[in-house]
């Protein structure tokens, strides 16, 4: 059975690049990588529907912490056969956002800690209920939320289709779950947790996530 590797962190903290650098470093040491992100907005009904109403286009879905975190929620739980799947054809599956995510916006988002009700409530319902694969290890990308923010801005300008959503735009917000983040890493939240700052050596990180 693979390992599954989860990076966290931030819109614009720059998930998608070190996923890439990590997937060329872990085949450059021969082993079997496969990647996943979430939400699946493409692919998923449920994440279409959060999408949709983090953009204003399902009235006040958006206003209700539980519900958007059920809507995310059901993504992962209708993606685990085929996660699964691929844990037991690779030696890594990279997974760009996973439960922390929702426990970690949500959280913000009642102006919780780690140790509140909403993630204690995420837990139970994904990993308890649901059955999620749980995470061997996570990485917790913790830039600098104004480089994170310019980022995410820049992206937004550049990509006529990724305007940011309701999460992305409130400054807030991110501070808010970025706390969050930080505690859940501190606490070895669901796995183990690595947290990067700085520059990142994708071949050291790589032979860390994957040793004994």
């Amino acid at each position: 059975m693979g390992r599954l590797i989860v990076i966290e962190g931030l819109d614009g903290s720059g998930k998608a690049t070190l996923t890439a650098r990590l997937v060329q470093a872990l085949r450059g040491g021969g082993a079997r990588v496969a990647t996943l992100a979430f939400p699946r907005y493409d692919a998923d009904v449920h994440a279409e529907l959060a999408r949709d109403a983090l953009y204003g286009r399902l009235g006040d879905l958006a206003d209700s912490v539980h519900g958007m975190a059920v809507l995310f929620a059901l993504d992962r739980r209708d993606a685990a056969p085929a996660l699964r799947d691929l844990l037991s054809s690779h030696d890594v599956v990279l997974v760009d956002r996973y439960v922390a995510s929702n426990a970690a916006y949500n959280a913000a988002r009642l102006e919780q800690g780690a140790g509140g009700e909403v993630v204690r409530w995420v837990h139970d319902l994904e990993i308890a209920r649901f059955g999620i694969p749980v995470p061997d290890h996570q990485l917790l990308l913790a830039t600098e939320r104004s480089v994170a923010a310019a980022r995410a801005q820049r992206r937004a300008a550049t990509d006529p289709g990724r305007d940011r959503d309701a999460y992305e735009s409130d400054d807030s917000l991110q501070a808010r779950t970025d706390a969050v983040y930080r505690e859940l890493a501190a606490q070895s939240w669901l796995s183990p947790w690595t947290v990067l700052e700085g520059e990142v050596d994708p071949n050291a990180l790589a032979a860390r996530i994957t040793g004994p």
